[in-house]
């Protein structure tokens, strides 16, 4: 819906950051625990300026947890392997305004792995400078 009739609002800049995180060590029984780990993924990504639109999980048998969560900016999930101690982690927003690399450090915090492998990739364009051109275009 636009704000003024007859103009167009853009949704924002193509580009994010997809945060993806090994984490392992972490106490099997949290792992297991698909009410502690829904409320926890909400409220980092909350912590981390996400706008958490809906979050979906599903217990597995005998052990496991995924947990997703829609973001308006995009998407978060956790896969949980408690038998091993691990899971895997993927945040991914749009724009400038969720920060997808402090939700997976605040992640971690609650978890308290004994190891953790992240990787940050940028996706899309920057933004453009004022001027209009990119840099490297001609």
């Amino acid at each position: 819906m636009s704000a003024v009739p007859g103009t167009v609002q853009t949704v924002g800049l193509f580009a994010g950051q997809h945060v993806l995180a090994e984490l392992e060590g972490v106490d099997p029984a949290l792992l297991d625990d698909e009410p502690f780990l829904r409320r926890t993924l909400a409220e980092v990504l909350d912590l981390a300026g996400a706008t958490v639109c809906d979050v979906i999980s599903k217990q597995f048998e005998p052990q496991g947890v995924t947990v997703l969560a829609l973001l308006s900016e995009s998407h978060a999930s956790v896969h949980t392997y408690p038998e091993r101690g691990a899971l895997f982690v993927d945040v991914f927003t749009c724009g400038t305004r969720a920060k997808p690399e402090r939700a997976v450090e605040l992640l971690t915090e609650a978890l308290r792995p004994t190891s953790a492998q992240v990787q940050t990739i940028n996706r899309g364009e920057a933004e453009a400078p004022a001027d209009g051109h990119r840099e490297g275009a001609s």
